[in-house]
């Protein structure tokens, strides 16, 4: 095919090669593109898309579409008089520069296998809700051969090197199943109604959107954790279907709660000082 084209294109002038490289990169993209629709239609005709990891499926067309251009870019180098003669004759001396390359290379290198660590063993997969630590969490979106992107609750996108974050401590809120255990701290009066406090929270917290139940069937479940010199600490703890909205409905709960308190005159905390004065 390169012979075929040189045919109608002289690549012994500038405008010659540019144009002759971007017809085999066009090429090689066409290539690439057709070849990743091939495979999604395959899949999609043997009824396997479904029970394929889309993790894998998305970083198996991003590692065609890389190969593809790599093979372009060597095609186009060992094809172009001059550019030929300039790869032979910096790579005739090439002992230095091949070890400022691998350095240079080492980060790139890296990343890659740790991109292909991440999709073989899963810690995490495109669509976790996943988080790094107070300021890196959110929901995974892409994993590249390069980083991983990170769409955040404020919709901004957080991209991290896949050799970072493959050393990372991860909470995965996702990996097995969607619902989580959502904790949830109240404080009453030390004179308050406890079995009418743990009534309220409990219908309450059926009421909301994404509630759900455990393994019995419980939506919640209330505790008394302690008892202060000022008030009671109660938890409680809400089963909730999409983890992506629990801050919502820990707030949503928060409030109905507060209402229904004020509403049926259950006692708040108020916190209690001794003075001590001298006579």
């Amino acid at each position: 095919m390169t012979d075929f084209i040189r045919k109608y294109i002289d690549v012994n002038d500038i405008e010659g090669v540019i144009l002759y490289s971007f017809i085999i990169l066009f090429i090689s993209w066409l290539f690439s593109w057709v070849f990743r629709k091939l495979m999604v239609l395959f899949l999609n005709k043997n009824q396997t898309i479904a029970s394929t990891n889309v993790t894998s499926l998305k970083f198996a067309k991003n590692s065609i579409k890389f190969v593809f251009f790599l093979i372009a870019f060597i095609v186009i180098i060992g094809t172009v008089p001059f550019l030929r003669r300039q790869a032979t004759l910096i790579f005739s001396g090439a002992g230095i520069l091949a070890a400022i390359i691998g350095f240079a290379a080492q980060a790139a290198i890296s990343n890659l296998i740790a991109g292909v660590f991440i999709v073989i063993f899963k810690p995490f997969r495109i669509g976790d809700y996943i988080k790094l630590d107070k300021e890196r969490v959110g929901i995974v979106v892409d994993i590249t051969l390069r980083h991983t992107v990170i769409n955040t609750f404020e919709n901004k996108r957080l991209i991290i090197p896949n050799s970072i974050i493959s050393t990372e401590s991860i909470l995965n809120h996702t990996i097995e199943e969607s619902r989580v255990l959502s904790f949830n701290n109240l404080k009453v009066g030390l004179n308050a109604d406890i079995d009418l406090v743990r009534k309220i929270i409990l219908e309450e917290a059926e009421k909301l959107e994404y509630s759900t139940v455990d393994d019995d069937n419980n939506a919640a479940e209330v505790r008394v954790i302690d008892i202060y010199e000022s008030y009671i600490h109660i938890r409680a703890y809400v089963w909730i279907s999409e983890p992506f909205k629990e801050f919502r409905m820990k707030c949503k709960l928060k409030e109905k709660v507060h209402k229904r308190f004020l509403e049926e005159n259950v006692e708040m905390p108020i916190p209690k000082r001794k003075v001590v004065t001298s006579s």
